[in-house]
């Protein structure tokens, strides 16, 4: 579907930038998209509704700003996370010691980013609501979450601990084998948080079978 042109909107005030989000994510996850309405979204967010017009436009690229911020959240986590567990200077370089890494970092972004409402309420909006976003497809977040983990498995790939010809494309078996694998489960599973992590290592030590240079010890 072809989008009209948008009419520049303003960078604004970074807190009510927040407090727009906070209440358009609110509301939108609890009303659905099509029923919340802009006066709704400014009465919660304590601004007029004039100023949300002025910072996202319309409805849908409020939407958007609202899951495109969740994204931006969700790849500093990532980041993070693998800064903390996948250090190469703090690696046991043996296939034992980086299955433990990619164990301890998978179960560790299943305690964090997927156990966050704003996440969820992302994945949630997307499910719903992606045919009114063409903005989604092959979104520049979506390259850089792929691109932080690629990098990382591509250092290891050169120091002989991995066999990976493609690391974007090795990054995104990890992703199926984790992160997807979990947001399959039906909502109840994925409120378990011990369950939630016990499918996140085991989709790295699935991954380490798939593409390790040795078995682990």
């Amino acid at each position: 579907m072809t989008q009209a042109p948008a009419k520049p909107v303003r960078q604004g005030q970074a807190h009510k930038r927040a407090a727009i989000l906070a209440a358009a994510r609110e509301l939108f996850s609890q009303e659905g998209v099509e029923r919340t309405s802009m006066d709704a979204i400014a009465a919660r967010a304590e601004v007029s509704k004039r100023t949300v017009y002025d910072y996202y436009g319309d409805k849908r690229r409020l939407l958007l700003g609202v899951i495109e911020d969740a994204g931006e959240a969700a790849l500093a986590t990532l980041r993070e996370l693998i800064e903390q567990h996948l250090s190469e200077e703090d690696l046991d370089r043996s296939a034992a010691g980086l299955e433990r890494a990619l164990t301890t970092f998978a179960t560790a972004l299943g305690g964090s980013q997927l156990a966050s409402s704003n996440y969820a309420a992302a994945v949630k909006l997307i499910a719903e609501n992606e045919s009114q976003l063409p903005e989604l497809d092959d979104h520049p977040l979506d390259r850089a979450h792929a691109d932080a983990l690629a990098e990382r498995l591509a250092r290891f790939a050169s120091i002989g601990l991995l066999d990976v010809e493609d690391p974007r494309l090795a990054a995104d078996h990890f992703h199926a084998l984790t992160t997807l694998r979990v947001l399959n489960e039906p909502l109840r599973r994925r409120a378990d948080l011990e369950h939630v992590r016990r499918v996140m290592a085991d989709g790295a030590r699935v991954f380490m079978r798939a593409y390790g240079t040795e078995a682990p010890a």
